[in-house]
């Protein structure tokens, strides 16, 4: 397994890419080790005095004024972590667990959390020999900090709870054994470290953005089949068109739809005589939509950026002023703010990808294409009912993009009284791809189709290769036959980027 080695403070979202999509273990530069055990020796310091000093010598949240004395500061950590494992609902997948690793990785090595590099050296030791805690999906407000969940990562550290190792679940301490691993005892303000933070809520964040700019990049592939499907006009992709607007995402949809368009023979059959003026908006105002879409996602991926760079539990040892400060880096306001963001955006790319697909099974509107794309209309249906699926993803998407950040509960007996709920904000992302996903391997499978019956005419070499990779999977569809799997092995080729892969241009950076 690939072991990156990162500097915290400076990760990319090339980096978090990289380490979502291959699960890559990961190591801290051990520059940033100093810095993490002058925090630690601050801590050690103030359990010697007599000052409190919050979630080191006192209880936590309502119960802060509470003191602690010096000879039950483990004891204290300890029951932290275990009365937070009160997460509930299905494991999150491994994935999204090893990626809240890292980021808390990333947060503890800015220096500022006091924990010894014991725990650090445990977290990448986890990462390395792959023993992954089992962590519930429910039970975070986004505030004060993702606390349920982290406290189910922490409490495997421990030899608690449940991990995943070798393909199977287990207790936790017997997964730390099988990987020559030994649990820790928490010291002072190590719990609250752990547990504190957004790592979660960011987690979910990144790998909903990760998977909508694979969705963006796929769409600008299948709207280019749609538009030759329909013979479609690409006057509406002229670069001075998209230059006098000026914004970025719509530029580079433009151009890239040039490219995978160019040295179409159906287009060139109808430059001439056409006689329709303009075609619908889903055709031309593709550019204007995903690329605004691709913007949208640009401002939530710079600020997930910063976030994954972030300490962001609570209190924060100020090593240069010799302090210990409480504050509220934990509230994950940014994050939920960026994941409605993410939301809006892969509604939109769907909402116009489906009116597409309809657009290209109506034969009103399909420029003399047969009804639903069967060469047999009436005795056979076609892709009817495909577009309709898409129907009712695109209205299931648009639910879900309602904002999640303007909601708030007061919890912890009014001590945390405003909340950013950006952990379920996130969590709803992967749920929002998948249908985006298969949207678009709808339109795949109809677009593709629609090129099939233009024939003898032929569509760019660009979006021939695309065709092709598709019927490797998928054939032309004749008679009517069972659809589903079609329909999951076409969904399946847009996740995984195959389409994109298959159709070999530049697409749009994905860059802050």
């Amino acid at each position: 397994m690939t072991t990156l080695t990162l500097t915290p403070g400076a990760v990319t979202l090339d980096d978090l890419a990289k380490i979502y999509w291959s699960e890559a273990s990961v190591r801290l530069d051990p520059a940033c080790h100093p810095h993490i055990e002058l925090a630690h020796a601050r801590i050690a310091k103030a359990v010697a005095g007599t000052d409190a000093v919050y979630g080191v010598n006192t209880g936590f949240g309502k119960l802060a004024s509470v003191k602690i004395e010096s000879k039950d500061t483990a004891t204290l950590q300890r029951n932290l972590i275990l009365s937070h494992c009160c997460g509930v609902g299905p494991a999150i997948p491994r994935r999204h667990a090893r990626m809240i690793m890292v980021l808390k990785l990333l947060s503890l090595g800015r220096g500022a959390s006091g924990v010894r590099l014991e725990l650090v050296t445990l977290i990448e030791e986890m990462l390395e020999k792959g023993v992954t805690p089992v962590i519930p999906a429910q039970g975070s407000v986004g505030a004060s900090g993702d606390l349920a969940p982290l406290a189910h990562m922490a409490a495997v550290m421990m030899g608690h709870g449940e991990a995943e190792f070798d393909g199977q679940t287990m207790a936790g301490d017997k997964a730390l054994a099988a990987a020559g691993l030994t649990p820790v005892e928490l010291g002072p303000k190590e719990g609250l470290a752990l547990i504190n933070g957004t790592q979660f809520s960011t987690a979910f964040a990144l790998a909903g953005l990760f998977g909508a700019w694979r969705g963006a990049h796929s769409a600008l592939v299948t709207s280019a089949l749609s538009t030759d499907a329909i013979m479609g006009s690409t006057a509406p992709l002229q670069p001075e068109i998209h230059s006098l607007r000026g914004h970025r995402g719509q530029i580079e949809a433009g151009e890239t739809m040039r490219t995978l368009l160019a040295g179409s023979e159906i287009r060139e059959s109808h430059v001439v005589d056409d006689a329709r003026v303009q075609d619908p908006y889903c055709i031309r105002c593709q550019p204007q939509v995903t690329g605004a879409a691709m913007d949208v996602l640009r401002m939530a991926a710079r600020t997930l950026e910063i976030e994954a760079n972030a300490a962001t539990d609570n209190p924060l040892v100020l090593v240069g002023a010799d302090l210990i400060v409480s504050g509220g880096n934990f509230h994950a306001e940014p994050v939920g703010f960026a994941a409605d963001m993410i939301a809006l955006a892969i509604a939109e790319i769907g909402a116009i990808a489906q009116r597409r697909v309809a657009l290209i099974v109506d034969p009103v509107l399909s420029f003399n294409l047969p009804p639903f794309l069967t060469p047999n209309p009436g005795l056979n249906s076609g892709y009817m009912i495909a577009e309709v699926t898409t129907a009712a993803l695109m209205s299931e998407n648009k639910h879900l993009a309602n904002p999640c950040v303007t909601d708030s509960t007061p919890t912890s007996a009014n001590q945390e009284d405003h909340v950013s709920m950006a952990a379920h904000g996130a969590r709803r992302l992967g749920q929002m791809v998948e249908n985006l996903d298969r949207i678009l391997g709808v339109e795949l499978l109809c677009g593709a189709q629609g090129i099939d019956f233009r024939a003898p005419l032929q569509t760019s070499d660009t979006l021939q290769r695309v065709v092709a990779r598709l019927r490797e999977e998928v054939e032309t569809l004749g008679e009517d036959r069972y659809l589903a799997p079609d329909l999951e092995r076409a969904a399946a080729m847009i996740t995984s980027g195959a389409i994109v892969d298959a159709a070999a241009v530049e697409m749009p950076e994905f860059d802050a």
